[in-house]
């Protein structure tokens, strides 16, 4: 049995070994900061990651391709913000409109794609 990495949290698993130090490191919230779930959002579960050559990369059936840069200096606290995980404050840095209009096609909801800041503890994940 193969080991598998979440890199954005209920979206697919990939079993690259690279993957590990970025798994659920990013997550997908609504417009209201909502968290977003497979129970939520069952769409998340069609979403393919894998990491390439520096970057997170997102396909969907029906979408093109998304490059997301895995290791960028957290330093603009514009598009930083809070959101609660499992009762968790969580800081998190936004993707960016791209990002944002990406997943919100795919899933037919308005949905941003959040990164956990890289200072920020371990997240407890609810179960």
């Amino acid at each position: 049995m193969s080991v598998t990495y979440q890199p954005i949290a209920d979206c697919g698993s990939t079993a690259q070994a690279e993957a590990q130090p970025y798994h659920r490191r990013w997550l997908v919230s609504n417009d209201a900061g909502q968290w977003l779930s497979r129970e939520l959002a069952p769409r998340l579960a069609e979403i393919n990651v894998d990491v390439r050559l520096g970057y997170l990369v997102l396909r969907a059936p029906g979408m093109l391709r998304l490059d997301i840069p895995l290791d960028v200096i957290e330093d603009d606290d514009s598009v930083r913000y809070q959101i609660l995980i499992g009762g968790q404050t969580v800081d998190v840095v936004d993707e960016g409109e791209l990002a944002s209009a990406w997943m919100s096609n795919y899933l037919g909801i308005p949905a941003r794609l959040l990164k956990v800041h890289p200072d920020m503890a371990a997240v407890r994940w609810p179960v």
